[in-house]
């Protein structure tokens, strides 16, 4: 049966982490661009992260940030992937020792597959439903039968999922992951345990039902 990852973004609290963890989410995300609702310092994530079980990853996300911010990031924290989510460069994606994710503004987007072609070495990408120069997080969705098919990538699908859509977004778009943030909170970087929970129960039981 093939099974549709999960990573829960916008991570600020320890519990909220554990939580995640607990229910079987396999990726936390944790959003280190000032500018963000869910802004978490690298000292608390590095916290979040050493209280983790094993085999949830961590992802540190970025949008357009200074090279040695993200290296500094990347030195405290230790994380197991990088996501960017702003108009970074390839060359600039590949230039830290951490393996990265590239997020893809669906918005306004025309051309999906010349982008995933301009990063050959990211290890997958995130079709996100906002606007280029917007940040990820806001909730808005896009037309999942955009999702190209047969890309040979990993692909990770967000932007407006909850409980109430997911399966139907696994459904229609067969991504490799989904990604969710403000579908699982009660506010901006506060989780909530049953929204969490529910979103995860939707995703198996799409998995269970394309098997």
């Amino acid at each position: 049966m093939t099974r549709t990852r999960i990573k829960f973004c916008g991570m600020t609290r320890l519990e909220d982490a554990l939580v995640a963890a607990a229910l079987g989410a396999d990726a936390i995300g944790l959003v280190f661009t000032r500018h963000s609702k869910r802004f978490i310092t690298p000292e608390h994530a590095a916290a979040i992260r050493d209280a983790l079980p094993p085999l949830v990853s961590t992802v540190a996300l970025f949008m357009d940030d200074q090279a040695d911010w993200v290296a500094t990031v990347e030195r405290a924290l230790r994380p197991d992937m990088l996501q960017f989510h702003g108009v970074e460069t390839p060359a600039y994606c590949e230039s830290f020792a951490t393996p990265y994710l590239k997020a893809i503004a669906m918005a306004g987007m025309e051309d999906v597959m010349a982008l995933l072609d301009a990063h050959p070495k990211a290890r997958g990408f995130l079709l996100d439903g906002h606007a280029p120069g917007e940040a990820g997080g806001s909730g808005q969705r896009f037309d999942w039968s955009r999702v190209p098919s047969g890309s040979g990538r990993s692909l990770l699908l967000a932007g407006g999922l909850h409980a109430d859509n997911v399966a139907d977004a696994i459904r229609v778009a067969r991504p490799w992951g989904v990604d969710v943030s403000s579908g699982i909170e009660s506010a901006p970087g506060i989780k909530d345990p049953r929204a969490m929970r529910d979103f995860i129960a939707r995703v198996r039981n799409a998995d269970q039902t394309m098997a």
